[in-house]
Protein backbone atom coordinates (compact mmCIF):
# COMPACT_ATOMS: atom_id res chain seq x y z
CA UNK A 1 0.00 0.00 0.00
CA UNK A 2 1.24 3.49 -0.99
CA UNK A 3 1.58 6.14 1.93
CA UNK A 4 -1.68 8.28 2.40
CA UNK A 5 -2.36 11.68 1.23
CA UNK A 6 -4.48 14.00 2.35
CA UNK A 7 -5.49 16.85 -0.30
CA UNK A 8 -8.70 18.76 0.05
CA UNK A 9 -10.59 21.78 -1.95
CA UNK A 10 -12.58 24.80 -1.08
CA UNK A 11 -14.61 27.31 -4.14
CA UNK A 12 -17.68 29.07 -3.02
CA UNK A 13 -19.28 26.84 -0.32
CA UNK A 14 -18.22 23.42 -1.76
CA UNK A 15 -16.04 21.54 0.15
CA UNK A 16 -13.86 18.56 -1.31
CA UNK A 17 -11.86 15.92 0.94
CA UNK A 18 -9.62 13.29 -1.44
CA UNK A 19 -7.77 10.96 0.81
CA UNK A 20 -5.26 8.71 -1.06
CA UNK A 21 -2.84 5.59 -0.43
CA UNK A 22 -3.22 3.93 2.97
CA UNK A 23 -4.87 6.63 5.80
CA UNK A 24 -3.79 5.77 9.44
CA UNK A 25 -4.00 7.48 12.39
CA UNK A 26 -0.71 9.89 11.48
CA UNK A 27 -2.50 11.80 9.24
CA UNK A 28 -5.66 12.55 11.40
CA UNK A 29 -4.31 15.72 12.30
CA UNK A 30 -4.73 17.18 9.46
CA UNK A 31 -7.48 15.54 8.41
CA UNK A 32 -9.32 17.19 11.82
CA UNK A 33 -7.68 20.60 11.23
CA UNK A 34 -9.64 20.57 7.89
CA UNK A 35 -12.89 19.90 9.30
CA UNK A 36 -12.67 21.91 11.92
CA UNK A 37 -12.17 24.71 9.14
CA UNK A 38 -14.90 23.26 7.54
CA UNK A 39 -17.09 24.30 10.71
CA UNK A 40 -16.28 27.43 11.29
CA UNK A 41 -15.70 28.42 7.80
CA UNK A 42 -18.46 29.97 5.56
CA UNK A 43 -21.70 27.73 5.61
CA UNK A 44 -21.03 25.09 3.05
CA UNK A 45 -23.53 23.98 0.34
CA UNK A 46 -21.59 20.70 -0.24
CA UNK A 47 -19.12 18.44 1.06
CA UNK A 48 -17.39 15.90 -0.83
CA UNK A 49 -15.59 13.05 1.16
CA UNK A 50 -13.44 11.46 -2.31
CA UNK A 51 -11.64 8.03 -1.23
CA UNK A 52 -11.65 6.84 -4.95
CA UNK A 53 -7.80 6.49 -4.47
CA UNK A 54 -7.93 5.75 -1.21
CA UNK A 55 -6.26 1.94 -0.47
CA UNK A 56 -7.61 1.91 3.02
CA UNK A 57 -8.72 3.83 6.18
CA UNK A 58 -8.45 3.09 9.66
CA UNK A 59 -10.76 3.63 12.44
CA UNK A 60 -9.47 7.02 13.44
CA UNK A 61 -10.05 8.46 9.82
CA UNK A 62 -13.59 6.63 9.67
CA UNK A 63 -14.51 8.35 13.04
CA UNK A 64 -13.20 11.34 11.87
CA UNK A 65 -15.65 10.97 8.63
CA UNK A 66 -18.24 10.12 10.62
CA UNK A 67 -17.71 13.36 12.57
CA UNK A 68 -17.34 15.46 9.53
CA UNK A 69 -20.76 13.74 8.16
CA UNK A 70 -22.91 14.62 11.55
CA UNK A 71 -22.59 17.71 11.67
CA UNK A 72 -23.50 17.90 8.04
CA UNK A 73 -26.27 16.44 8.70
CA UNK A 74 -27.20 18.11 12.23
CA UNK A 75 -25.38 21.78 11.16
CA UNK A 76 -26.04 22.01 7.97
CA UNK A 77 -28.83 20.17 6.91
CA UNK A 78 -26.75 18.40 4.14
CA UNK A 79 -25.31 14.84 3.69
CA UNK A 80 -22.33 14.75 2.61
CA UNK A 81 -20.84 12.79 -0.79
CA UNK A 82 -18.97 10.17 -0.80
CA UNK A 83 -17.15 8.77 -3.62
CA UNK A 84 -15.90 5.31 -2.90
CA UNK A 85 -15.51 2.52 -5.31
CA UNK A 86 -13.06 -0.15 -3.50
CA UNK A 87 -15.11 -3.38 -2.14
CA UNK A 88 -13.15 -3.50 0.74
CA UNK A 89 -13.41 0.09 2.16
CA UNK A 90 -17.15 0.41 1.24
CA UNK A 91 -17.97 -3.24 3.45
CA UNK A 92 -16.07 -1.26 6.73
CA UNK A 93 -17.97 1.70 5.88
CA UNK A 94 -21.27 -0.50 5.67
CA UNK A 95 -19.92 -2.73 9.09
CA UNK A 96 -19.67 0.68 11.28
CA UNK A 97 -23.15 1.83 9.76
CA UNK A 98 -21.10 4.50 7.83
CA UNK A 99 -22.91 4.43 5.00
CA UNK A 100 -25.94 5.78 6.24
CA UNK A 101 -24.41 9.58 7.08
CA UNK A 102 -23.44 9.69 3.98
CA UNK A 103 -24.67 10.02 -0.05
CA UNK A 104 -22.52 7.02 -1.76
CA UNK A 105 -21.89 8.18 -4.90
CA UNK A 106 -19.55 5.58 -6.25
CA UNK A 107 -17.49 6.43 -9.41
CA UNK A 108 -18.37 9.97 -10.84
CA UNK A 109 -15.34 12.38 -10.59
CA UNK A 110 -14.67 14.64 -7.49
CA UNK A 111 -15.68 18.40 -8.23
CA UNK A 112 -13.11 20.22 -10.20
CA UNK A 113 -11.37 22.47 -7.62
CA UNK A 114 -8.34 23.51 -7.01
CA UNK A 115 -6.39 20.82 -4.24
CA UNK A 116 -3.69 21.32 -2.24
CA UNK A 117 -1.70 18.75 0.05
CA UNK A 118 -1.71 19.30 3.68
CA UNK A 119 -0.38 16.03 4.19
CA UNK A 120 2.49 16.55 7.10
CA UNK A 121 5.60 16.33 6.35
CA UNK A 122 7.63 12.80 7.09
CA UNK A 123 9.38 14.35 10.02
CA UNK A 124 7.01 15.87 11.34
CA UNK A 125 6.67 14.80 14.87
CA UNK A 126 2.66 14.83 15.79
CA UNK A 127 1.21 16.00 19.51
CA UNK A 128 0.90 12.98 21.06
CA UNK A 129 -1.67 14.00 23.76
CA UNK A 130 -3.24 16.09 20.46
CA UNK A 131 -3.58 12.15 18.58
CA UNK A 132 -4.35 11.00 21.64
CA UNK A 133 -7.65 13.01 21.94
CA UNK A 134 -8.07 12.39 18.27
CA UNK A 135 -8.14 8.81 18.23
CA UNK A 136 -10.48 8.58 21.50
CA UNK A 137 -12.74 11.05 19.80
CA UNK A 138 -12.77 9.22 16.93
CA UNK A 139 -13.56 5.74 18.31
CA UNK A 140 -16.58 7.01 20.62
CA UNK A 141 -18.33 8.85 17.93
CA UNK A 142 -18.41 5.51 15.88
CA UNK A 143 -19.58 2.99 19.26
CA UNK A 144 -22.22 5.98 19.51
CA UNK A 145 -23.72 5.75 16.27
CA UNK A 146 -22.93 1.87 16.19
CA UNK A 147 -23.29 0.47 20.00
CA UNK A 148 -22.23 -3.20 18.49
CA UNK A 149 -18.88 -1.40 17.88
CA UNK A 150 -18.66 -1.40 21.52
CA UNK A 151 -16.63 -4.71 21.86
CA UNK A 152 -14.18 -4.20 18.95
CA UNK A 153 -12.96 -0.48 20.61
CA UNK A 154 -13.82 -0.74 24.44
CA UNK A 155 -9.82 -1.77 25.49
CA UNK A 156 -8.60 1.16 23.30
CA UNK A 157 -10.96 3.78 24.22
CA UNK A 158 -10.29 2.72 27.96
CA UNK A 159 -6.57 2.71 27.74
CA UNK A 160 -6.76 6.43 25.93
CA UNK A 161 -9.07 7.46 28.64
CA UNK A 162 -6.40 6.09 31.16
CA UNK A 163 -3.91 7.70 29.38
CA UNK A 164 -5.57 11.00 29.84
CA UNK A 165 -6.44 10.50 33.39
CA UNK A 166 -2.33 10.27 33.90
CA UNK A 167 -1.05 13.67 32.67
Amino acid sequence: MSSGKILVAQQEGVYLLKLTGDVRVTLCASINDYIEKIFSGPPATAVYVDLLEAEGVDSTTLGLLAKLAVHCIDVLGIKAGLLCVNRNILRILESMELDELFVLLGMPASPELPLRDITPNAGDEPDHELVRRQVLEAHKLLVTLNPRLLGDFVDLINCLEGDGAER
